[in-house]
């Protein structure tokens, strides 16, 4: 076997699944300042969002993972901008109304000249 073959961090780490809390001891580089005890020796813990126990796909189960509130925040600008675009309107309406107005006033007023 080579020598010096793996980086001087590669240890035993735990990767511990937030939605189901399942625990997965293996070899790892990655940097971590959390520890978690199991089996009575203190290991690293890397907590990760979605493992191979959660995941849909070896799962079966269909369910939206939304962790950071990706949809809530697409829905809030959706609505901002349905917002935006309705004032936009009112107001390009309501300029039109008053062009109107003053056209119609001006055409009044050049009809009552005349007379």
């Amino acid at each position: 076997m080579k020598k010096n073959l793996h980086p001087d961090n590669y240890r035993l780490v735990v990767f511990q699944d937030l939605n189901n809390s399942q625990t997965y001891l293996t070899r790892s580089t990655v940097a971590t300042s959390e520890t978690i005890k199991l089996d009575g020796a203190e290991y690293p813990l890397v907590k990760v969002h979605i493992t191979g126990s959660s995941h849909p796909f070896y799962t079966g189960e269909e369910r939206v993972l939304d962790i950071e509130g990706r949809v809530d925040k697409f829905k809030a600008r959706a609505e901002a901008a349905q917002a935006a675009r309705d004032a936009r309107i009112a107001a390009a309406k309501k300029a039109k109304s008053r062009l109107e107005a003053k056209a119609a006033k001006s055409a009044d007023s050049k009809t009552a000249k005349a007379e």
